[in-house]
């Protein structure tokens, strides 16, 4: 589950990172009160104003912007509210920004030069470790970082037993030349991180830019955080964070009716039950001259109401051009999932596009009969070559 800034920030904060003051807004009025409250708190006369979406480069496409004084805090509030911001991160027509978050400005003169650092902690799922990278080229694309100067990626394993060690915090804190005060602020926020992402599940957080300040605080001046779906059961004041404005919405509706959908830019519905074979599945498209449209996976059962809204959801899909059903009846029969399939495609009334559906496991034969005398438009396969070559007939 994908997190907003300030969400991500009030988690930080719990944690004990240290992150500068902010406050969400709404409105202008809010944003002009929120600035007021900052300014009150910290006695800072400049005001950073920063689109909350679910998506990176925001201030490439204006999302984030400062305001010098109050008065242009309800200027700049106004522009960002209500804008559709094109970011590399977004669908081509943007995303509608409902909230803004007004926060400190941390750039302020004092004895040293403030410095962007790179900062993240994730999942290395080959290793089964828990990665910490930074790098001192923050506040741009570390990707590019990583294509044109390698050897300032810096790359600590941390084995999740045993968690963060000293040696390895103190380790970030030189590699990044940090001195003095900065040091020990450093190593005090890495070992905060890496509490934040252990303590709420993360499978990602992502600071860019880490700020040291001019007088040597250490501040996360952006934050991004993923939490593990599969955990969100231990978690309930982040479960209520989930903002299904910012996802897609078939995806939502999927999740509503407990099937795992995402979608595609092909033009081939999918609808398979378990994991390993819906990627079989798609491979299958791709090598047959299809695209596929999007990942579903009913689940083991596959029961007549999932494969309904299964083929619901699927068909919302404009680009979709056919469906292949791709059903293995382990734990359940194949004839009962081809009657289920007949079933819904009834209940769903006429579908204008061809579907295919290929039956393997306990009475696969049976299945296929009750799919064959069907009346529906609906082909048969048995093997996923015979497959295949139904979608590739029907696309050419």
């Amino acid at each position: 589950m994908n997190l907003h800034e300030y969400q991500s920030k009030s988690i930080l904060k719990h944690y004990g990172v240290a992150v500068p003051e902010g406050v969400l807004a709404n409105t202008e009025e809010e944003a002009v009160r929120a600035a007021e409250y900052i300014q009150e708190a910290t006695g800072t006369d400049k005001f950073v104003i920063k689109a909350q979406i679910h998506a990176g480069g925001r201030g490439k496409g204006g999302g984030v912007k400062v305001a010098k004084s109050i008065d242009e805090v309800r200027l700049l509030a106004g522009q960002i509210l209500g804008m559709k911001l094109v970011t590399p991160q977004t669908p081509k027509e943007g995303k509608l920004v409902r909230k803004i978050y007004v926060e400190q400005n941390i750039y302020y003169p004092g004895p040293t030069e403030p410095l962007e650092i790179y900062l993240s902690i994730l999942l290395n799922r080959q290793k089964g470790h828990t990665v910490l990278m930074y790098s001192p080229r923050g506040g741009m694309d570390i990707e590019k970082v990583a294509e044109e100067t390698p050897e300032l990626i810096f790359v600590e394993d941390i084995d999740p037993k045993i968690g963060l060690q000293a040696f390895q915090a103190r380790k970030v804190a030189f590699n990044l030349k940090m001195k003095g005060d900065a040091y020990k602020n450093m190593v005090r926020f890495v070992f905060a991180i890496y509490k934040a992402y252990d303590a709420s599940d993360a499978s990602l957080i992502e600071i860019n830019p880490v700020i040291k300040t001019s007088d040597n605080k250490i501040l996360a001046a952006d934050a991004k955080i993923v939490i593990d779906n599969n955990a969100l059961f231990r978690h309930p004041d982040i479960a209520i964070m989930r903002d299904y404005e910012e996802e897609n919405p078939i995806e939502v509706e999927a999740s509503r009716h407990d099937l795992n959908y995402v979608k595609l830019n092909g033009n081939v519905g999918c609808m398979v039950n378990g994991a390993g074979l819906a990627m079989a599945t798609m491979d299958i498209i791709k090598l047959s001259g299809g695209d596929p449209a999007n990942f579903l996976d009913v689940g083991g059962s596959a029961s007549t109401k999932k494969v309904e809204e299964g083929f619901r959801i699927i068909l919302k899909d404009p680009a979709v051009k056919t469906i292949l059903v791709n059903i293995f009846g382990g734990i359940v029969r194949c004839d009962r999932v081809a009657q289920g399939i007949v079933d819904a495609c009834k209940n769903i009334g006429k579908i204008n596009i061809p579907i295919i559906v290929r039956l393997q496991g306990t009475n696969a034969t049976e299945g296929k009969k009750i799919i064959d005398e069907s009346g529906l438009q609906v082909h048969s396969a048995v093997t996923l070559e015979e497959a295949a070559r139904l979608v590739t007939g029907i696309l050419n």
